[in-house]
């Protein structure tokens, strides 16, 4: 153990692949965070969609997850997930969160700032039935975040599901269904030479968006 510890202040990357000037970014975040989306798609970025969604507890416990992001418009980053999970607690707790995308092939990272909220049952059945059968059911089987005697749980729930369902539409769970970050700030990350990397903030006023550098 003492040997890959000591190892680890040599751990070095050299980022040289692109630059990121503040003249040159769209007017709107969400526009900016879209072509930053796009490019990751076209570069092959494996899930692009993975984001890490920072929580706080009413106790001010911080926690974290990476989870996949499913939808983006005007309003803001749409995810999926069950509603009485740890993060579901915490966001009914304290609305405040922050996410992270980190594109390793690109050399970029995008911090975002924001409030949640559940966006319509409508909404969130159409995205469940628009699932594969099997997470449908998955969905329905897991109660997520809470404690279960062995992974049999939720293997024989998962089967009696499959049968009781067979050939019949699933039912969105009330326990299930989407939030909408909505955000307040954006960090675009570029990695540089020298750890000099380019940031460029992008901040919520009364119209539109404030947008200036931050040094690295």
């Amino acid at each position: 153990m003492t040997n890959h510890l000591s190892e680890i202040h040599n751990i070095r990357t050299e980022y040289i692949k692109a630059e990121l000037h503040e003249e040159n970014v769209k007017k709107d975040a969400i526009q900016q965070f879209s072509s930053w989306f796009d490019e990751a798609l076209n570069a092959k970025v494996m899930e692009p969609n993975a984001m890490t969604l920072a929580t706080v507890s009413a106790e001010g416990q911080p926690n974290a997850r990476t989870i996949l992001l499913k939808e983006i418009d005007e309003k803001g980053f749409v995810f999926f997930t069950n509603y009485t999970s740890q993060k579901g607690r915490d966001m009914a707790e304290n609305n405040k969160v922050a996410l992270l995308f980190f594109w390793p092939e690109l050399e970029r990272q995008v911090r975002i700032l924001g409030s949640v909220e559940k966006i319509s049952f409508k909404e969130s059945e159409k995205y469940f039935h628009s699932r594969p059968v099997g997470s449908q059911l998955g969905a329905l089987a897991s109660h997520q975040s809470s404690k279960i005697e062995n992974r049999d749980v939720i293997e024989q729930k998962l089967e009696r599901l499959k049968k009781k369902y067979n050939n019949m539409e699933i039912p969105l769970p009330s326990f299930w269904g989407g939030y909408c970050v909505i955000p307040h700030q954006l960090e675009f990350w570029q990695g540089r030479a020298n750890r000099l990397h380019d940031r460029v903030v992008y901040k919520k006023n009364t119209i539109d968006w404030d947008i200036y550098r931050v040094a690295p």
